[in-house]
């Protein structure tokens, strides 16, 4: 493990350093949220856990600059638990090692949780300096960002004060976002009916790994494989061409993670069963050729393993098969108001059959609430058409952008003098917490900054040591000049 307290700012690396020793994956966040609590405390600053667990912390401001506008530092306390197959780790139990390589840190094997711990930590370095300027300071740390956003659901109104929120989860540092999707989940589930194994089969287990995965938002428009996808693919055609049967399938385990991994366990007559291992040589090689750039790690392969007992009824597998394989995933449609900027996509993120059930869950995100709905219904529709129980839930807004917002303009021409160039001002294919804080707070002027991270919600995340000074720099010098409270 590298040491990245003696990078720079030594003050922000240093709490980034001692969340990466916490652990702290979506829904177990006691332990950090226990840590900034007494960060809080220790600091002799007001400090109130609300009643779904989010944090938030008062600072006054410094003499001469209580006329200051109220700024809200927002950041999530999760991470997203992902690692490589052959990694050993519990990130409910242990910590995050770190690397230094070159101009990036990441991490050995698993995510990071750069995503969203230098946001965290450089809200924590500030609360902590005696020698910043700033106004009257919050800080808001959410729970549960990453799986449903439980943390900004649950907050209630009345509890924050300021009049201008700064999210700081975004992941290009030098750009400024002024909007984000709304996103809703779509699931599915499905009782089938199983029978005993037919005779004179042999069974293999399908597997489909190597793949990069990422973040299911910000990486959805990379032209990544989706290992569902392609796991499905190859059913559909090796149920027309060699019988098979199914005895159980699994990919993805994250809704907002690009699956990277997929198995599955088929039966075939034992007569077939050496030119069903020639057809998945052809299909790894097939998807290789396909996904040759993206994906220069994916590998398709299969091994024999002992016969189950029971497999799918013949009428659900083939049902359930096209289901899947024509479910939307990827890009759906890119914006017309903001070029490049993708504007409605799906995530097949999860699938599971075993033991008589199937489920399904998607990832639904849009700038365009009604685009939102349309692919939602869109999906559900697919899984209608096999008698599947569908539902739509945990839907939260998108944030709409303010060109017009005055902290915007204030950052723009900051960060002009500071690096000498104006910051691209975007909106984001992800789910920031902005939407919904907003909507229980109209009057905020919100934006969202960071540094550079580069493939969240996957063991290759990695953040970028420059942009961290970068960002922090900018963030300080921001807080100089918060405009007078009118």
């Amino acid at each position: 493990m590298s040491d990245i307290r003696n990078l720079e700012p030594k003050q922000l690396w240093n709490y980034f350093h001692d969340i990466t020793q916490i652990p702290h994956p979506s829904k177990k966040e006691t332990k950090i949220v226990e840590y900034v609590k007494e960060f809080g405390k220790n600091n002799n600053l007001e400090t109130i856990v609300d009643e779904v667990g989010n944090v938030i912390i008062r600072k006054p401001a410094t003499k001469g600059m209580e006329n200051r506008k109220g700024v809200i530092f927002q950041t999530h306390l999760d991470m997203v638990p992902q690692k490589n197959s052959d990694k050993k780790h519990d990130f409910e139990f242990d910590p995050i090692e770190t690397i230094i390589n070159g101009e990036w840190v990441k991490a050995n094997g698993t995510t990071l949780g750069s995503d969203n711990g230098i946001g965290v930590a450089a809200t924590m370095a500030v609360l902590a300096s005696k020698d910043i300027p700033h106004g009257p300071l919050e800080a808001l740390f959410t729970i549960d960002e990453e799986t449903g956003m439980t943390g900004a659901f649950g907050l209630k109104k009345g509890l924050l004060k300021g009049d201008i929120l700064m999210n700081l989860d975004s992941e290009d540092e030098g750009e400024l976002y002024v909007g984000c999707a709304g996103g809703i989940d779509v699931s599915t589930v499905k009782s089938y009916a199983e029978e005993t194994s037919p005779k004179g089969m042999v069974a293999y287990k399908i597997i489909v790994k190597g793949l990069k995965g990422g973040h299911s938002g910000v990486d959805i428009a990379l032209g990544r494989a989706n290992s569902n996808k392609l796991m499905f693919r190859f059913l559909m055609q090796a149920e027309a061409d060699f019988g098979i049967r199914m005895a159980e399938a699994s990919g993805g385990d994250l809704r907002n993670a690009i699956p990277r991994e997929s198995n599955a366990v088929i039966l075939v007559p034992e007569i077939k069963a050496d030119e069903l291992e020639d057809f998945i040589r052809g299909y790894d090689k097939m998807y290789k050729a396909e996904f040759a750039e993206t994906e220069p790690d994916l590998l398709f392969t299969c091994e024999k393993t002992e016969l189950p007992e029971k497999v799918m009824n013949q009428g659900d597998q083939y049902r359930i098969i096209r289901a899947v394989f024509i479910c939307p995933n990827g890009v759906v449609r890119m914006s017309q108001a903001m070029k490049g900027l993708v504007e409605t996509s799906n995530n097949l993120a999860i699938v599971k059959c075993k033991n008589g059930r199937f489920e399904v869950h998607n990832l639904t995100r849009s700038s365009v609430d009604s685009a939102k709905e349309a692919t939602a219904w869109k999906i559900a529709a697919v899984f209608h058409l096999i008698n599947a129980e569908v539902k739509l839930e945990g839907g939260y807004p998108g944030w709409k952008p303010n060109m017009q917002s005055p902290i915007l303009q204030t950052m723009s021409n900051i960060y002009k003098e500071m690096y000498g160039r104006v910051p691209e001002i975007k909106a984001i294919h992800a789910g920031l917490e902005c939407g919904l804080i907003g909507g229980v707070y109209p009057n905020l002027d919100m934006i969202s900054f960071g540094p550079t991270i580069r493939f969240p919600h996957s063991p290759d995340e990695k953040v970028n040591i420059a942009s961290v000074g970068k960002f922090w720099n900018f963030l300080v010098g921001t807080l100089k000049h918060i405009p007078v409270k009118s």
